[in-house]
């Protein structure tokens, strides 16, 4: 049995629609459903049970044996959430019992950190584990992800677990997410809704409109390294997600434009200045580790999976994965 913890999330749900195609169903889905619609994920995934989060503990105590992975995707995803009582609450003091848990029971356990430990990027974006107390994250969101990295780190926990750093993650099953919803969900509905795209004018010299750099992955990638790291528990570490590949967003937006057969607008606009002097101009996640840890599988371009992104999902207005 599987535990798969934010079940109707964005990559919880893909997590659990990748299970079910590989043939399991013997899931127990884990979140926290209030008034938005990521429900719907649910619809169409195949699990025995559904637990709210706080409803897992009980569960657990009793169903100790029956259990053999927890997949930890549940979390406030928010970069612009502010209440850190909550952000630790949620994001800190839940992983560390669930990890706790699982170290205890000789389970595996596959949790959600972020590359937004990673901050502006001025010590790099490598994964090593020497060097992930030099981070200094630019939002609480990052900041609560990276404590239970360090915890993790100081408990010796990575000879035995499996933490994720994900980097600009895009796919089908996002659209509850709001603001926080990815650059290809919002250009669709743009140029959907107005026949044009707006994206940040570049205030550094060095850098021209539109050619701020990220590190887009698609959900479709994620999912198979998941089931990888699930299927070989002698694979132990934290790891960036990532393709190692630093794309534009005027790549992007151009690619978004292609798939819907429009020809690109683009317009640019000043950014706000608040966030001038903690923008990020470039994010690329380093691979090695993931590599020499035997994953090999090709990653989508970019090109391609805004196409399938577009085209088979989008523009089918509800088609989850």
């Amino acid at each position: 049995m599987i535990i798969v913890t934010g079940a109707a999330g964005f990559i919880g749900s893909s997590i659990v629609s990748h299970l079910n195609q590989q043939g399991n169903g013997d899931i127990i889905a884990v979140d926290i459903l209030r008034s938005n619609d990521k429900w719907k994920n649910l619809r169409h995934l195949s699990f025995i049970d559904y637990l709210d989060r706080e409803q897992l503990w009980s569960f657990l105590d009793q169903n100790e044996s029956a259990v053999d992975a927890v997949i930890h995707m549940g979390a406030c995803s928010a970069t612009t959430e502010t209440d850190a009582y909550y952000l630790m609450e949620n994001n800190y003091r839940y992983t560390l019992r669930l990890a706790r848990w699982a170290l205890a029971h000789g389970k595996r356990f596959i949790y959600a950190s972020s590359a937004a430990t990673y901050g502006l990027g001025e010590h790099g974006y490598d994964d090593d584990l020497d060097s992930i107390h030099l981070l200094r994250p630019l939002n609480m969101y990052g900041y609560s992800k990276q404590v239970f990295d360090l915890k993790a780190r100081r408990e010796g926990w990575f000879d035995k677990i499996v933490g994720l750093k994900f980097f600009n993650v895009f796919g089908p099953n996002e659209y509850f997410k709001g603001d926080m919803a990815s650059v290809v969900f919002k250009a669709f509905n743009q140029i959907r809704e107005t026949g044009k795209v707006r994206l940040f004018k570049s205030h550094r010299p060095d850098y021209k409109d539109g050619m701020q750099l990220r590190d887009f992955i698609y959900s479709k990638d994620v999912t198979p390294l998941i089931y990888y790291l699930l299927m070989n528990e002698q694979v132990n570490g934290l790891f960036n997600v990532g393709t190692g590949k630093a794309r534009s967003f005027k790549d992007l937006t151009v690619a978004t434009f292609r798939a819907m057969n429009r020809e690109p607008n683009i317009e640019y606009i000043p950014m706000p200045e608040e966030l001038r002097e903690r923008y990020q101009y470039f994010t690329a996640a380093k691979i090695d580790r993931l590599h020499a840890a035997g994953y090999k599988n090709p990653f989508y371009s970019l090109e391609e999976a805004i196409t399938d992104y577009v085209q088979n999902y989008l523009m089918k207005d509800f088609k989850p994965y």
